[in-house]
């Protein structure tokens, strides 16, 4: 029994999927992963269903009737990591914008006293590779701006590569969790924060997509403008 889940959602990425499930699996650590599929008309839980043949004890797969998004995706990984007793649970994308092998730095910098590690681009040591300036700066100024906002000492606030700890997820009310977009990832940590836990960052190469269409949209982006502010003054 692995002691580190990654949490992979998925929505047409039949051109990366069995590529990353492998690349994850070739990491010194016994990684176990959870594909939740948003119902790709792509075929991509076909191509799982085929790599779990191969890696039944390690790859599984959480197949969802549509496009539902990505918060609720994760939310539901979360729990059933919980379920089975998984003590790092992590957000990774499909797309190879993250790179297994800054997982093990992620749990690393768990083992070693974080409640929360994220794979961050605004930190020193951190980048962004193949993105044009005007995403990088919206990306930026994003989470500048939270960090305004909601006073939290944390970088790369609209990160999606993270590690989160049994202990932190637990103590969050999961039924509860607002956004379901972009703001999740901003809700997730402030959430943590505010519980008093650690969240650290590691720096990392962000690297734009290869393969497939980007799930970025400025409506995504302006969901999250607006729900910082109401974040602000909700009741956690």
């Amino acid at each position: 029994m692995s002691d580190s889940l990654v949490i992979i959602p998925t929505y047409n990425e039949r051109e990366n999927v069995e590529n990353i499930v492998r690349a994850v699996f070739s990491e010194e650590h016994p990684f176990h992963i959870l594909i939740v599929d948003d119902n790709s008309p792509d075929g991509t839980q076909d191509i799982v269903r085929e790599l779990q043949k191969e890696f039944p004890d390690r790859l599984f797969l959480h197949p969802r009737a549509g496009k539902m998004g990505l918060g609720t995706a994760y939310i539901e990984g979360f729990k059933i990591g919980l379920d089975n007793g998984y003590e790092y649970i992590f957000e990774m994308d499909a797309d190879f914008s993250h790179n297994p092998k800054d997982l093990i730095r992620l749990r690393q910098a768990c083992q070693n006293g974080g409640d929360v590690a994220v794979g961050s681009r605004y930190c020193k040591g951190g980048r962004v590779s193949n993105w044009p300036v005007d995403r990088i700066l919206m990306s930026y100024f994003a989470s500048l701006y939270v960090r305004i906002i909601l006073w939290v000492p944390i970088k790369d606030t609209t990160a999606g590569f993270i590690c989160y700890t049994a202990k932190v997820l637990k103590s969050i009310d999961l039924n509860r969790v607002r956004f379901i977009g972009y703001a999740f990832q901003i809700e997730m940590k402030y959430r943590a924060h505010k519980k008093g836990f650690w969240v650290k960052e590691v720096p990392i190469t962000f690297v734009d997509r290869r393969f497939g269409v980007s799930k970025m949209s400025m409506g995504i982006f302006k969901e999250a403008v607006v729900g910082v502010l109401k974040m602000k003054f909700m009741k956690l």
